[in-house]
């Protein structure tokens, strides 16, 4: 019988370090010969990422560490050769290497400045984007062939705009298709999708985008090309032939997402089959894995727990690879073989470490917000062993995801777990400027930054209390980098909640601006405005310019080495807690950067948070030191 316990008081099995440990990061997974390989962090080994084998085992030993920088947040840092052959992007050098036959080399010059991304094996090319840092202001872009002959060759193929993403080679090798955009737009605002030939002369031709997102491309024949498009308000899947005057025609329409914000390289959202069939993902808040037959116009989803992060990675015949969280399992690399779907076979990852009995069942909810709907997932406090007193609510953690272009799913964590296990409920909000719910939902933060963000998540959090499920008096919010910006600004604006924990928060717009890498260079002209002219708005949203308006405890936490935003900002913010004798703790992790990976700092990090809601709730966790608040 389960006995009657305080909220946050709890006993239960998922440790800190058990959740640190529970799940490593997926990144990638290739059919290679009757092989699958992917990529997997080693949490043991200060997260660094190898590439594994489910026939050998690891492929890249200690000290290799696979990651690309382009983009200042990489993505696509590895691919495979049909013949066992490996190319990855090491992270100390940012060269591409080759594995073959056991021995490693590399490819590209040890040329400073330069750095490779969003590798793919095709049509037995092996193409990249890569990124030259010159010392000028604007670094250059292009995608470029790495020949791995005796003497390596680097063949520049697509140039002439800020960015570039997703080639892709035509079955006959004569055309290349990609992704470019330009400041200031962001690849969720407009993108170009251009062809040119390869052979011969000619020059680019934009087949499509210019007012919309467009993303990956891909060939179903030498003439036709397969393409995501939100011109429609979600981004859905067209096709468009190249001989036939660039005819566009839809693949399908639907109300949900068939794409998603390119933070990242490498994500892939559909695969054409062989037989012209295509396997999609389509998100509506959470995720979905469909099977499209374009000659029929029949679809079906398939049966699989992938709810959240799904990518279709790889397609051998019917057979589909691909990678994904589930509602109750972490992330975990899948076989399914569409002849029989019904038997999805697990290859790696999705074991969470404890009893599904732990795991809560997320429940989408929406709540009404100044600025229109509001959506996002609860997870109530959930034990076998033990349930709050009678007639009292349970404490809150309210999660703000970064971004702010992102979105959080219905899936399996290991950190909501940790607290939900101990009588803490967690709502985690899709506040306007969220993907995962169309164009315009996403474009309700256009400008609005600091305001819309602010107003939704205190809206949800108070919805909530509201409707009974939590403690109005206990609400604490939670969120990391512009997470945290939230997290600061709902501090200073409302009286909502109780307590704030800020994970590497920005908190001086202006500062993020002059500080931030050339990807999000321009981001800010669409979250607030164009610098210099809107200079008075960036200091009005800032929470540092209201020190004055911090009134409830709050938890800094923040890496020593982060580029993006620097401990600085957290140390204002703390100066200023100081100031006006607010209870805080600020808490500077050595080696870290923007994000944290390492498993130590994981969990201390739990820690430290649980130990930061008990002490300004008032329970006393089962498991963890106090924490001291200045």
């Amino acid at each position: 019988m389960a006995q009657t316990l305080p909220f946050g008081s709890w006993p239960s099995p998922i440790t800190a370090q058990l959740a640190a440990e529970s799940a490593a990061r997926i990144d990638g997974a290739r059919f290679v010969g009757d092989d699958v390989w992917w990529g997997e962090s080693v949490p043991a080994e200060g997260g660094r990422m190898t590439v594994r084998s489910r026939r050998h085992g690891i492929l890249l030993p200690s000290p290799w560490n696979v990651a690309s920088r382009v983009h200042e947040y990489g993505g696509g840092a590895w691919t495979a050769a049909g013949d066992g052959r490996l190319f990855f992007v090491e992270k100390t050098d940012q060269r591409v290497w080759e594995l073959a036959g056991g021995r490693t080399r590399a490819l590209t010059p040890q040329k400073g400045g330069q750095r490779y991304g969003g590798l793919t094996w095709q049509q037995n090319r092996l193409l990249a984007v890569r990124e030259t840092h010159t010392g000028a202001p604007v670094p250059v872009r292009d995608i470029v062939e790495i020949v791995p002959k005796a003497v390596p060759r680097i063949l520049s193929l697509a140039s002439g705009s800020d960015f570039v993403a997703h080639p892709a080679l035509s079955p006959d090798g004569t055309r290349l298709a990609w992704i470019a955009w330009d400041h200031p737009d962001m690849p969720w605002d407009r993108t170009q999708l251009r062809v040119r030939p390869l052979t011969g002369p000619g020059d680019p031709v934009t087949v499509a985008g210019g007012d919309s997102s467009v993303l990956q491309p891909e060939w179903v024949d030498a003439d036709t090309l397969v393409y995501a498009d939100d011109a429609g308000d979600r981004w859905n899947l067209w096709r468009v032939r190249l001989s036939a005057g660039l005819e566009r025609s839809a693949v399908s329409v639907a109300d949900a997402d068939t794409g998603g914000p390119v933070w990242v390289l490498g994500r892939r959202w559909y695969r054409p089959l062989p037989d012209r069939r295509i396997v999609a993902v389509r998100t509506n808040g959470g995720d979905e894995v469909v099977v499209l037959d374009p000659a029929t116009q029949a679809e079906s989803a398939l049966a699989l727990d992938a709810t959240a992060d799904v990518s279709i990675e790889d397609i051998r015949g019917t057979r589909v690879l691909l990678t994904a969280a589930g509602a109750f399992t972490p992330t975990a690399v899948w076989v399914v073989d569409l002849d029989r779907p019904d038997r999805p076979e697990r290859v790696a990852g999705g074991s969470a470490g404890w009893d599904a009995a732990w795991t809560p069942a997320a429940q989408a909810v929406t709540f009404d917000g100044p600025h229109g709907a509001v959506h996002a997932f609860e997870y109530p406090p959930t034990s076998p062993d033990a349930v709050g007193p009678a007639g009292e609510r349970p404490p809150y953690l309210v999660l703000v995801h970064g971004g702010p272009t992102s979105h959080t799913a219905p899936a399996a964590s290991a950190k909501t777990a940790f607290f939900t296990s101990r009588g803490i409920g967690v709502l985690d909000v899709n506040y306007g400027g969220s993907t995962g719910y169309g164009r315009a939902y996403r474009e309700r933060l256009r400008g609005q930054w600091g305001v819309v963000d602010v107003d939704d998540v205190a809206a949800a959090a108070a919805g909530l209390a509201a409707a009974g499920h939590a403690d109005a008096g206990r609400l604490a919010i939670d969120g990391g980098s512009a997470g945290g910006w939230t997290v600061l600004a709902a501090l200073t604006d409302t009286d909502v909640f109780a307590a704030g924990i800020s994970r590497y928060g920005v908190g001086d717009a202006r500062a993020l601006a002059a500080d931030t890498h050339d990807f999000e260079a321009r981001y800010l002209d669409g979250l607030i405005g164009p610098l210099p002219e809107a200079e008075d708005l960036y200091r009005q949203r800032s929470p540092l310019s209201r020190p004055e308006r911090f009134r409830v405890p709050v938890l800094l936490l923040q890496g020593a080495d982060d580029p993006v935003v620097p401990p600085a900002q957290a140390e204002a913010i703390r100066a200023a807690l100081a100031e006006r004798g607010i209870p805080h703790a600020y808490v500077l992790y050595e080696g870290e950067g923007h994000g944290f990976r390492r498993t130590e700092t994981v969990i201390d990090v739990l820690e430290k948070e649980l130990a930061f809601l008990g002490a300004v709730f008032g329970f006393t966790p089962a498991d963890v030191p106090p924490l001291a608040l200045s």
